[in-house]
């Protein structure tokens, strides 16, 4: 492999944010009398900016230059990128780098659940945790993970991948009352994975999945937003609490980097951890049977 399909992702995200940007937003004087023919700054203004010539940042988009390390600032400071979006572009030019000195990695099959995740999760009765893996492929759950959210041993292991389910499976959308958030925050996490690996068969797979069968989906996706997330807060109407609003915090494995544990908790002393514990009292008494933690 090359690093081709990095600078393709980086032109493509590239052009796609300069059209997000008008002249006056960056400084540049508005000039009434030329009539603008594409959307957003023009090639020759982000050059100009960048200080670098036209036909380098083109080369740059049209993924066959990697830019340096100052040009990569300049252009990421002259395009207003936010912190996300900086490391973004910085991974996939240091990725590019990378697999022009290597051969193609051969992507895993679906992981196994570290069996350190697994035995947390059994200890862990008072608080919904999930484990996910790459592309938020959903690896494990503990009961009271399921019952807030959905019975994730029903849905089949192939298909078992949070993003998926929160496009394709109604039970999500129904406990989501601020779905479309939530599903534009999984769009743009997944686009900054892409970034990691951007030629991921089972990536590919699912981007385009669900490109065809949700216009939402496809429309998010072509705006090349990118988000890194590892804490915040999500509503969710339960069927038998009712709504609450709970914080979730991400805590990265080191012993399986590819892997993370999710966890839900509510502020104490609110009604949103009174509904908690009544859903975690809901479940104690199936605590003991046998369970699916995943594969």
């Amino acid at each position: 492999m090359t690093g081709s399909a990095h600078l393709r992702e980086l032109g493509e995200f590239l052009r796609h944010r300069r059209g997000e940007l008008t002249p006056a937003q960056v400084g540049l004087p508005e000039r009434a009398h030329t009539q603008r023919r594409v959307r957003g700054l023009r090639r020759e203004e982000v050059a100009e900016l960048a200080a670098i010539s036209t036909d380098y940042y083109v080369r740059i988009e049209q993924g066959r230059l990697a830019p340096s390390p100052p040009v990569l600032e300049s252009l990421a400071r002259e395009l207003r990128l936010d912190h996300d979006q900086r490391a973004y572009v910085e991974g996939l030019v240091t990725q590019a780098a990378r697999a022009g000195h290597r051969k193609t990695p051969r992507r895993p099959p679906r992981p196994h659940v570290h069996p350190h995740l697994t035995r947390l999760l059994g200890q862990l009765t008072s608080t919904p945790a999930i484990v996910f893996g790459p592309r938020l492929d959903i690896l494990a759950w503990n009961p009271l993970a399921a019952e807030l959210l959905c019975d994730f041993a029903a849905v089949p292991e192939s298909e078992r991948n949070y993003i998926r389910m929160v496009f394709t499976d109604p039970v999500m959308r129904d406990i989501y009352p601020d779905w479309e958030d939530v599903a534009r925050t999984c769009v743009e996490v997944l686009r900054m994975e892409a970034g990691t690996n951007p030629t991921d068969p089972a990536l590919t797979a699912l981007v385009g999945e669900l490109a065809v069968g949700d216009q939402q989906f496809r429309a998010w996706w072509a705006e090349h937003r990118v988000a890194h997330q590892d804490f915040g807060s999500k509503r969710i109407t339960h069927s038998t609490v009712g709504e609450l609003t709970l914080d979730w915090d991400t805590f990265r494995y080191a012993g399986a980097p590819e892997q993370q544990l999710v966890l839900w908790s509510a502020e104490p002393g609110t009604s949103d951890a009174e509904r908690l514990a009544a859903l975690a009292h809901g479940t104690a008494r199936v605590r003991d049977l046998p369970e699916h933690h995943g594969d």
